[in-house]
């Protein structure tokens, strides 16, 4: 007979990956010698177990029909071993094979169960799944089914009921940063405010504090947060806290911690002050809000405050009154460590985190109903927190917490000590 000259071609869609089959062969091969190696260990471990006529009672039975488990290079495919106990008819418990490395019912690896909520919460909708994961994992990865999406926001969900009800009696902030973020559900008449606390350890770490839905910012949706902390353990109050304009979130802290001094965010504050001038003045007077800001020290920023006024206070009434009302709110970082300024001066550390959530929101065209938007909100930031950074000058925390003062962010001397050495 003679040799076949058919020749095979490629199929639209497909691509010739000779590295990717390979590594998935090795890893089929592996995968079967491992658990053989898991059978074998276990029938050694019962090898002493007789029948009542002196048969071995935990023996191989073959194996089951083949099946796929989804990994990061595409499916593989493989028979379980069986394994059979013949002495549990005597009303005894039955001996089950349970591999360690492969759970009866796994079907994907835990390296593809991390990648879907990535995916999902980066803004991937639920139906282009099966096409991201088609170019990831190849093209024989299976679909995934609406039940698995619901499973994974159920988790999201148990597992943000867990975090809020930790314990906080261990747990010190030195500073902590407030801000609402306001995120529209899809068929929801009304917009959803979310309450975000995330503070400063003494370590120089940041970590989401406080996280839950409110009505609006409100002093009693702040009340209910800042009460709710309290009430897990944590007993000492923030040395600063920084946030917007809102009043509802600093009449709250006043109540809760009242020994707790108050910085306002310069970002709202510049944003609040330039709506107020015509659109013509708005680059000048960032500028000049900036030199207040930025200067050295709290003399060379009240200098600065005092020109902005004579500047624009004639013809802008109205964006100086805004500018005023919270000036000594807006110095008081001058009273930290200088390192630290960059930190205190903005609420950008929740600001830069709902950069995602919005991003996402913009994808999906729409955030998710309010009861899931939580849940949703919740890892993202979690995601976002192993990227946050510490804190610069961590060292003088430990100063701030001791009540050490600190004059245009120096360390002041004590002068009783100073005299008796």
């Amino acid at each position: 007979m003679s040799e076949s000259i058919v020749v095979a071609l490629r199929q639209p869609g497909q691509s010739e990956d000779p590295l990717t089959e390979l590594l998935r062969d090795g890893a089929r091969r592996l995968l079967a010698q491992a658990i053989e190696a898991e059978v074998d260990t276990m029938l050694a471990d019962h090898a002493r177990l007789k029948t009542e006529d002196g048969r071995q009672r935990v023996v191989r039975h073959g194996h089951g029909p083949e099946r796929s488990i989804l990994t990061g290079i595409g499916p593989v495919s493989f028979r379980r071993p069986k394994v059979r106990d013949r002495g549990c008819g005597d009303g005894g418990s039955r001996i089950r094979f349970t591999s360690a490395i492969l759970p009866l019912f796994a079907r994907r690896t835990r390296s593809v169960d991390a990648v879907l909520p990535v995916l999902y919460l980066r803004g991937v909708s639920s139906g282009d799944f099966q096409e991201a994961l088609s170019a990831l994992l190849g093209k024989d990865a299976p679909a995934l089914s609406a039940q698995v999406l619901s499973r994974l926001k159920a988790e999201w969900a148990a597992e943000h009921d867990r975090w809020r009800r930790r314990d906080l009696s261990a747990r010190r902030y030195v500073y902590l940063w407030a801000d609402g973020v306001y995120l529209q559900g899809r068929m929801e008449d009304e917009k959803q405010c979310i309450l975000v606390l995330i503070g400063a350890t003494p370590e120089g770490r940041k970590e989401l504090v406080g996280f839950q839905a409110g009505f609006r910012e409100s002093t009693q949706s702040w009340r209910q947060l800042l009460t709710d902390l309290k009430a897990r353990g944590l007993a000492a109050g923030p040395d600063l806290g920084i946030g917007d304009g809102a009043l509802g979130f600093w009449k709250a802290l006043e109540e809760a911690f009242p020994l707790s001094r108050h910085q306002r965010c310069w970002m709202h504050k510049t944003c609040n002050v330039l709506n107020k001038l015509p659109k013509a003045l708005q680059k000048t007077a960032k500028a000049d809000l900036q030199e207040i800001w930025m200067a050295e020290s709290r003399a060379d920023a009240i200098a600065a405050l005092h020109a902005f006024l004579a500047k624009y206070g004639k013809k802008y009434p109205a964006a100086i009154d805004c500018l005023n009302r919270d000036r000594e709110a807006l110095l008081a970082f001058y009273d930290f460590p200088a390192e630290h300024w960059v930190h205190l001066r903005t609420t950008n550390p929740i600001e830069s985190v709902f950069a995602t959530v919005r991003h996402r929101t913009v994808r999906t065209k729409g955030c998710l109903s309010h009861v899931t938007a939580l849940a949703m909100v919740f890892k993202l930031i979690m995601a976002a927190a192993k990227t946050w950074r510490s804190l610069k000058g961590a060292n003088q925390l430990p100063k701030v917490i001791q009540g050490v003062k600190f004059a245009d962010g120096i360390e002041v001397a004590d002068t009783d000590q100073t005299a008796a050495a």
